[in-house]
């Protein structure tokens, strides 16, 4: 089967724009009841030759506390491409709202290392549309690479659920996975997270989105505080496994509990060595110290 042609977008997207227009477009949805399809878009959207912010990738590094470097993080490539992620969910065909939508998964494949000089194509694209108990979650799937080349060096999957959207002919699950007890491990860090750490965030990654901002905004939709961006605490997980990963690696996390700010996190980190002897895989997990409760876990393995 031939995809359609990507829509090439002169330049990346502004998210608060987006955010502005999501929130009118759900008052409309609201209104007229026009999110019944059950059918994604089939094209994707593009932007060729973006180029990366030093000053930006600065302030990035040492606010997830990765070592300075020109090539650039995982994490940081996941918010260059964001903006383009939620053009797509922000399409008029698209069956989900936008606004309120939860993050449950990432899964990202850094396949060759990008530095800050090259220019970069990016896509991005919506698929496998499908149930879940509390709702509908679809994968939002974003690549890049130098611009002109046609070569793939990083892919995200990011899965998100939109709570109690319930389509036509999308089947709910029968019942929800079993989760295994959280026995909370030893320690291997502890962060402290003030109030302003979404904000800081929000200046490095442009996502502004007011959940994350204050108490004030937080409330206005439905969050008793600001919570922290999940793929902040994803990449500061990330930076804390250090460069044993090297240059190419699988990253993946699974979000459970939101971070509401302030607080402490607890972190632990813990490595598998290869038949070498050689770093190969290390798992994290991060919790509330004080409940015990999981906020996320994940992996990062040497591809």
């Amino acid at each position: 089967m031939t995809l359609p042609q990507p829509v090439v977008l002169g330049e990346m997207p502004s998210l608060s724009k987006l955010y502005v227009n999501a929130a009118a477009q759900a008052a409309r949805r609201r209104l007229l009841g026009t999110h019944e399809s059950a059918t994604l878009p089939a094209e994707s959207h593009a932007v060729r030759g973006v180029r990366v912010d030093v000053e930006n990738l600065t302030a990035y590094q040492h606010l997830i506390g990765e070592t300075a470097s020109d090539v650039l993080p995982a994490g940081f490539i996941h918010a260059l491409a964001f903006p383009l992620a939620m053009s797509v969910l922000n399409r008029d065909d698209f069956p989900l709202p936008l606004l309120g939508m939860i993050h449950l998964r990432n899964s990202i494949e850094q396949r060759s290392p990008l530095v800050f000089t090259d220019l970069l194509d990016i896509t991005a694209r919506v698929e496998n549309l499908r149930g879940h108990r509390a709702g509908t979650q679809v994968d939002v799937v974003a690549e890049v690479g130098p611009a002109g080349s046609g070569m793939l060096h990083w892919r995200g999957v990011s899965t998100y659920l939109a709570k109690g959207v319930f389509l036509p002919g999308i089947d709910k699950p029968s019942a929800a996975e079993a989760k295994a007890d959280f026995a909370v491990p030893d320690p291997t860090g502890l962060w402290h997270l003030g109030v302003d750490t979404g904000r800081a965030y929000a200046a490095v990654s442009g996502d502004f989105n007011p959940i994350h901002l204050s108490v004030l905004s937080a409330k206005a939709l439905g969050m008793r505080r600001s919570i922290a961006h999940g793929m902040y605490l994803a990449s500061r997980a990330l930076a804390d496994v250090g460069p044993a990963r090297g240059d190419s690696f699988a990253w993946d996390v699974d979000f459970e509990a939101p971070v509401f700010l302030p607080c402490r996190v607890a972190l632990e980190i813990s490595t598998e060595q290869g038949g070498s002897g050689a770093w190969k895989r290390s798992g994290f997990v991060a919790w509330n110290p004080r409940s015990g409760r999981r906020h996320f876990k994940g992996t990062v393995e040497t591809l």
